[in-house]
């Protein structure tokens, strides 16, 4: 979904100004609130009950001011996560806030809260969805239009969202590809909604930091251990972590320590921003619906000690992401001779942790994908571990001639080449240097939407 400036809608801009607001807004509060809030668990049981959600203290309110006391400029909250459990007024199942005691939509209260205290409002979703059998082996068409239908009420009945944060798609543990549920008419629907409305997923597990892949946004999960590189990242980035030991509230939180403040200023927030990386601190709410003591008051020790100085270095133009269907995923692949084990299966496993290796003999190697029918694509991507092919041609079959798409040089570690749409049985790249023997970690063939 490329856009030119002559095709944005009156008020839309372009995904670079909107990844360069994002990050200028530099600190956030992530809310972890849903039914997992009374399991004392993450992952509660998908048949746990709506009757055990009674927040019956509920203050957004105070959440926004306690925001607004660590000087954060927006709250994202979790309307839906792994369970499946929605605290918004959805029209799309029973297992919602609406069917437990409670009776209130949390979302509206928590945009009116939020936008009421000046804050900038965002949306987290889940697309794994345990109650609703949305997981791996059970997903049925039905599942991907109730997929669009919420991400529809969302985005339609509670004003500008700035950013929707997708998570558990895609992932290692979520085994739900974007082949499954289709990112592209995802990503498609979201703008058509809301055009300056950014969609991130948190798929930094799998993807290189290089590349922008499945998300206008680079994420960074922290509590799971994925860390941007403070040193060399160029990508406009969100960094994730909670002031807790969990992201949803346990009963031992109002007793136990949260993070250090001055720590969390100093280690976390200040070198993110620094890297272009924003970042968003989790605090959750206790079963009443409002944030423990001890947060409040971490939270205000940070606003004491760091200020919002605004927009942060100018980020880099990353261009459009990639969006579409990996056309040269598994299909049967050749190559010049391998090194070992290393053999050219390697370079299109949907693995960036494996490569393909050309073996050292071999003067001029070369890798192709066939596709054994004649396949419509305009992008070529070459992801290679780390910067070493620095000049090679591309080129495609068709009717049994070979025609040139590319000859030059190329010193990035994730090469996309974007052309008018072409139709080939094959695609080969053929490599004339590299720092080193050749290798490709995924040689990737799409058909974009333009």
């Amino acid at each position: 979904m490329m856009l030119m400036a002559q095709d944005r809608k009156p008020g839309q801009l372009s995904l670079h100004q909107l990844q360069q607001n994002f990050v200028d807004l530099r600190f956030g509060m992530f809310i972890h609130f849903n039914i997992a809030t009374y399991a004392n668990q993450d992952w509660p049981d998908p048949n746990f009950s709506p009757a055990l959600f009674n927040p019956v203290k509920l203050d957004c309110n105070q959440w926004a001011e306690a925001a607004k006391s660590a000087n954060m400029s927006y709250g994202c909250l979790t309307t839906k996560h792994h369970s499946g459990f929605c605290i918004w007024d959805t029209k799309t199942t029973n297992y919602s806030v609406m069917h437990s005691p409670f009776k209130r939509d949390v979302v509206k209260e928590f945009v009116n809260a939020f936008r009421a205290k000046g804050l900038k409002v965002m949306l987290y979703y889940s697309i794994l969805d345990t109650h609703h059998k949305l997981r791996p082996n059970e997903i049925e068409p039905k599942h991907i239009e109730m997929v669009k239908k919420q991400i529809t009420e969302l985005l339609t009945n509670y004003g500008p969202i700035q950013a929707l944060i997708i998570d558990g798609w895609d992932a290692p543990w979520s085994r739900i590809s974007y082949d499954d549920i289709p990112f592209e008419q995802i990503y498609k629907l979201v703008k058509s909604l809301q055009p300056n409305c950014l969609l991130m997923d948190l798929n930094g597990a799998k993807y290189p930091a290089e590349g922008l892949y499945y998300t206008d946004i680079k994420t960074y999960e922290m509590g799971a251990g994925q860390r941007v590189s403070k040193e060399t990242n160029k990508m406009p980035a969100l960094a994730c972590l909670p002031i807790n030991s969990a992201w949803f509230w346990k009963t031992d939180f109002p007793t136990s320590p949260v993070k250090d403040p001055a720590k969390l200023v100093k280690e976390t927030l200040i070198p993110l921003n620094n890297a272009s990386c924003n970042f968003i601190l989790n605090v959750a709410p206790n079963r009443d619906g409002l944030i423990d003591d001890n947060a409040l008051a971490a939270l205000k020790q940070i606003g004491t000690i760091w200020k919002n100085d605004g927009p942060v270095v100018k980020v880099a133009d990353t261009g459009e992401p990639i969006i579409s269907h990996n056309l040269a995923k598994k299909q049967p692949s050749n190559s010049s001779w391998s090194d070992d084990m290393n053999i050219m299966d390697f370079a299109n496993d949907d693995n960036f942790h494996t490569s393909w290796l050309s073996n050292t003999e071999v003067k001029n190697p070369w890798y192709e994908i066939d596709f054994k029918h004649p396949t419509a694509f305009n992008t070529i991507v070459i992801a290679e571990s780390e910067p070493n092919i620095t000049n090679y041609r591309l080129e495609y079959e068709q009717n049994g001639t070979w025609k040139e798409l590319f000859n030059g040089e190329n010193l990035k570690k994730i090469k996309i080449h974007r052309f008018g749409r072409v139709t080939g049985n094959k695609v080969r790249i053929s490599i004339g240097k590299s720092n080193k023997t050749a290798s490709i970690a995924e040689f990737e063939v799409y058909n974009e939407t333009r």
